[in-house]
C-alpha cells in the first residue's frame, strides 16, 4: 500500500525566495528517491506564503527510506527559521476505495 502525506507551512515573510529555491532544490533531490512517486509543492492561491507539499510514496519502507535520507535533515534545519510553524504540519492520508460504496439512489 502506498505512503501518502500533506504537509503545509507558511514562509516569513521576507524568506519567501529562500523558502521556493530550497524547496526546489530538495524536491529534485526527493523525486530521484527510489519509490518515491510523486512530490509536488503548491502554494495557497490566496496566500502565497503558504505552502502545501503533496507526497507519496511506494510503500512505508520507500517512506522509511526517506526519512533516512541524507537530505532531508539539512532541508528540515534550514527551512525551520524561515517558516512560521515550529515545523511543518503533516497529515497521512488514506485512500478511499470508491468501487466499494454502494452507488447512490
Amino acid at each position: 500500500m502506498s505512503k501518502t502525506l500533506f504537509a503545509q507551512f507558511t514562509a516569513r515573510e521576507g524568506a519567501e525566495d529562500e523558502v521556493a529555491r530550497l524547496l526546489r532544490d530538495y524536491a529534485a533531490r526527493v523525486r530521484e528517491e527510489n519509490g518515491n512517486l510523486l512530490f509536488d509543492v503548491y502554494t495557497k492561491a490566496s496566500q502565497p506564503r503558504s505552502y502545501w507539499i503533496f507526497e507519496v510514496y511506494e510503500d512505508e519502507a520507500a517512506f522509511q527510506r526517506h526519512l533516512k535520507a541524507p537530505h532531508g535533515g539539512p532541508f528540515n534545519a534550514a527551512l525551520g527559521p524561515l517558516i512560521e510553524e515550529h515545523a511543518s504540519r503533516l497529515t497521512f492520508l488514506d485512500p478511499v476505495d470508491l468501487t466499494s460504496l454502494a452507488p447512490m439512489a
